[in-house]
């Protein structure tokens, strides 16, 4: 299966399947690939599956498409290549299972009768010496030299290229099939939490009719070679005193078996594991023997490439980790940081709505019972945020009126905006089509805009706020702007005003509004926009990419 994964941008960690035949990318939501970076078009690229494999198609993007740093409008894409639209870096993996092989399972055999015997076993460190000097080559070995680089070089490769573990595992075994002539093979890795060895890849060769299509690896040997940081090539006979005389290889229908480390940097990570098979109706002295000491070493290097692989998979996952505890670090403080003011001024409502009952007086009820009221307000608002961050969603469309939408918010902050002395005016686009979008989620998405706006222009001489709307044709795109004349953001503040729990408003503001809104925005295709200048006033434009229900009497 082919894949792209998110690595650098606005959708990092996220993996996309490329299951169909034609797979669009952009902003736009009817993209099967959708990414939220702005510097993306909304039909930005076309990855297509051809005979040969996939092939990638800039659409006249505006900013193009690059892999491995070149520029490119149409290309070819091999496993491993880093695609970057805009500022998204993606990995393309393309690790299809080789036709010479399928899935088997694996267990791993505590203990049965051992017929077997190590024909050799080295360190992991004697795998470097592979490339022995000229002057001792045997005649004709040249060219094993070459298969035997050519290995070494596709096994970094995919090491250096592959985030994916189990794509990566599925790849070397692919790879130890091409080169050597095994029958089935597995690896093996230490789980980080149990410390017990399991089975995460493992292949048989098809082309072998009455292979078995299941792996009873001995444990025996499993645990030596763990253990002792060795390979080993074992073979069935009575003689070797090396483990416990228990179990055969034979039994489990194995004629030979290599068995080698997976040895990283601070330890032993797992074990690759190969063999050659014995049909139940012949013996061991009548076949012949496939696997070699060259065989040996080589994967014992292979191992070894594998397992910094999975060292690395294993810290860049311990990393994730902590960046997301850091991260909910972060929210809970923030977060509580804001309810416990919200607490502070019901508690405070309250002891007034108290008082005005014990004296008797309506109008300090009536002002106790405001400040309440406004902080429910405040720690619904909050809740309804923290939810619209807090996970991806499609937006629920439905054929609705952005007019009908941004109207219903002015109408809800008409009262707060003459409280504070702001005046605000709706300019409607008489014009503006139908279109299928969320109403409620451009309905909050427009009231966080708003609800900031009008914060801002207080200190104004002559506090003022325009909300508009209009209808662009050239790109069909539905727009609201919010217009204020307020002191202006600084250029260092706009780089940060849509992080979560950035607020300039002091315990006013809770950090999620400007969030919310330009992520509701984007989960359309869209984005938010904010244009600003200090002492002169502010302008978010809301872009909402139009998407119509088509009539006869359509005219856009």
């Amino acid at each position: 299966m082919a894949s792209l994964f998110v690595i650098q941008g606005d959708d990092q960690g996220r993996r996309f399947e490329l299951a169909r035949d034609t797979t669009s990318i952009g902003r736009d939501r009817g993209n099967e690939i959708v990414l939220h970076d702005t510097e993306i078009s909304r039909r930005h690229a076309e990855i297509r599956r051809t005979e040969q494999g996939f092939m990638l198609f800039d659409l006249q993007s505006s900013n193009g498409c690059f892999v491995n740093q070149t520029r490119q409008t149409d290309c070819e894409l091999h496993h491993g290549d880093r695609l970057q639209l805009g500022h998204t870096l993606m990995i393309f993996t393309h690790t299809a299972s080789a036709p010479a092989t399928r899935p088997i399972s694996v267990s791993l055999q505590e203990s049965h009768r051992e017929g077997s015997r190590i024909i050799h076993s080295i360190r992991h460190e004697e795998g470097s010496q592979i490339f022995f000097p000229t002057e001792l080559r045997e005649p004709g070995e040249s060219q094993n030299l070459q298969d035997n680089l050519q290995l070494i070089y596709d096994t970094a490769l995919a090491v250096s290229r592959t985030l994916d573990i189990d794509q990566l595992l599925d790849y070397l075994l692919g790879l130890i099939f091409d080169w050597v002539d095994a029958d089935r093979a597995c690896i093996v890795l230490i789980d980080t939490h149990t410390k017990r060895p399991e089975a995460k890849a493992q292949r048989v060769r098809v082309s072998r009719p009455g292979v078995d299509e299941s792996i009873t690896i001995s444990r025996t040997i499993l645990d030596y070679v763990l253990t002792n940081s060795e390979g080993v090539l074992t073979s069935d006979a009575q003689d070797d005193q090396r483990w416990s005389p228990e179990g055969s290889i034979i039994n489990a229908g194995v004629n030979e078996a290599i068995c080698v480390p997976m040895q990283g940097r601070y330890g032993v990570v797992g074990a690759i594991y190969i063999d050659t098979y014995i049909p139940p109706d012949m013996t061991s002295s009548a076949t012949r023997s496939r696997f070699t000491e060259d065989h040996l070493k080589l994967m014992i290097a292979i191992a070894h490439q594998a397992a910094l692989a999975v060292e690395d998979t294993h810290y860049y996952s311990a990393v994730v980790r902590s960046e997301r505890l850091a991260a909910m670090g972060q929210a809970v403080a923030a977060i509580s940081h804001h309810v416990k003011n919200i607490l502070q001024g019901i508690q405070g409502g309250s002891y007034i709505i108290e008082e005005g009952i014990k004296s008797e007086r309506i109008d300090v009820v009536k002002h106790g019972w405001g400040i309440v009221s406004r902080n429910q307000d405040r720690i619904a608002h909050l809740v309804m945020d923290m939810l619209s961050f807090s996970k991806e969603r499609e937006p629920d469309r439905s054929n609705a009126s952005l007019n009908d939408v941004v109207e219903d918010v002015v109408n809800l902050m008409r009262a707060r905006a003459k409280e504070n002395g702001v005046t605000l005016e709706f300019r409607p686009d008489i014009d503006l089509p139908m279109g299928l979008f969320d109403e409620e989620g451009i309905h909050r998405a427009a009231l966080n805009v708003l609800t900031n706006a009008i914060d801002a222009v207080q200190e104004a001489e002559s506090p003022r706020v325009i909300v508009s709307t209009e209808f662009r044709l050239a790109d069909q795109m539905l727009i609201a702007t919010v217009e204020d004349n307020g002191t202006g953001i600084s250029p260092e503040n706009i780089e940060r005003i849509f992080s979560a729990f950035e607020s300039t408003k002091g315990n006013r503001g809770t950090g999620l509004g400007l969030p919310v809104s330009q992520k509701v925005l984007q989960e359309h295709g869209g984005d938010v926009i904010v244009e600003s200048e200090l002492g002169r006033g502010t302008k978010f434009t809301l872009y909402l990419p139009w998407i119509g229900i088509p009539t006869q009497d359509t005219q856009y």
